[in-house]
């Protein structure tokens, strides 16, 4: 099984202009050179959890210093627990510690949890309703490494799961915030990992996060923008270049994906002459946009919808920078598609 930290696929692209990109912008954060970030919000928070609750416990598939699971396995190695490359195993231990009356987090990159777990995911934790925490790296576009390690698709694999909640957060902030409110959540969990140093973003618009909540982060009558993850950044972004051209963006951010916010989303989506975009860094097929057009269907709302996401195909290996250029996921190719749908 090959890793991340070994593997060296041929192919670098290279973004345009004199900047030549090096091999690690592969594995760049997604922060803007300027822009604050927090490290390992994801750890930091488990731990802090971890001090007032005794049945929190770690465990990962030879991922922890890739997941910032290792910030709580420094503090509590009697609570972490190394499963090896085996993550049906791992899942499957955490289904029977969950039982014990321990809440476990687990870690791994979403594409190894999506489609080699699945079904031990399904059985043991889903069907039981058991309180696993699935705890994801390297959602979508967060990786340069191709197909083996982005996972496009892993929220229209989840999607159709019963009983698991699905989170996908923006920032650090929202990171720090929703591990202890997935804890504290009865059933299983889902939740989409930014790891390493986090942007912070959702600090300035007086954010607090809640499982099942969309939260309006800025208002407009230009068009809305309705986002998730790592998109909700970049919708933002996009939203104060298209202020300077004078177009109002209103940005809606979604981090819980099931259950959606439906009543927030429809009063939102249903102001008259004002077109929709649902921005995520996942695949066009069976993610966020698809969740939000079948609600807007089946309610009669009826306003322009466009998506923008990945396209459904296996994308290229590179610089991030520019595959995010390539893929309509950077701020400025956010901002090209809504200007030239409102005209």
């Amino acid at each position: 099984m090959i890793r991340d930290k070994y593997q060296r696929p041929a192919l670098l692209s290279q973004a345009p202009g004199p900047t030549r990109l090096k091999t690690s912008a592969m594995i760049a954060s997604i922060a803007g050179a300027d822009q604050p970030t927090r490290a390992a919000p994801f750890g930091h928070a488990l731990v802090e959890l971890a001090k007032t609750r005794a049945d929190i416990v770690g465990l990962t598939a030879d991922l922890s210093k890739y997941t910032d699971l290792h910030i709580f396995a420094k503090a509590y190695p009697d609570r972490f627990y190394q499963m090896g490359m085996a993550e049906q195993l791992l899942m499957g231990a955490a289904a029977g510690m969950a039982r014990e009356g321990f809440t476990p987090f687990v870690t791994t990159y979403a594409v190894f949890a999506t489609r080699r777990a699945y079904d031990f995911i399904c059985m043991a934790i889903a069907e039981e309703r058991l309180p696993v925490k699935i705890v994801c790296a390297l959602p979508g576009l967060t990786t340069g490494y191709g197909p083996s390690h982005q996972a496009t698709e892993d929220l229209a694999i989840f999607r159709g799961m019963p009983n698991l909640t699905i989170i996908d957060p923006c920032d650090a902030l929202d990171i720090e915030q929703a591990t202890p409110a997935i804890a504290s959540h009865p059933g299983p969990v889902y939740m989409r990992l930014l790891r390493g140093n986090v942007p912070m973003v959702l600090d300035r618009y007086d954010y607090r996060f809640e499982i099942g909540k969309a939260k309006l982060l800025r208002d407009g009558d230009s068009a809305l923008v309705i986002s998730s993850g790592l998109m909700t950044m970049r919708a933002l972004e996009a939203a104060d270049m298209l202020a300077a051209q004078g177009v109002s963006v209103a940005v809606l951010h979604n981090p819980t994906i099931k259950p959606l916010d439906e009543a927030t989303i429809l009063a939102q989506a249903g102001r008259a002459g004002r077109p929709v975009f649902v921005a995520e860094n996942h695949s066009a097929i069976g993610g966020l946009g698809e969740a939000v057009a079948a609600l807007l269907m089946r309610k009669g709302v009826y306003n322009r919808f466009r998506q923008i996401a990945l396209p459904d195909e296996f994308l290229d290996a590179g610089a991030l920078p520019t595959l995010h250029d390539r893929y309509g996921l950077s701020a400025a190719a956010v901002a090209k598609t809504i200007r030239e749908t409102t005209g």
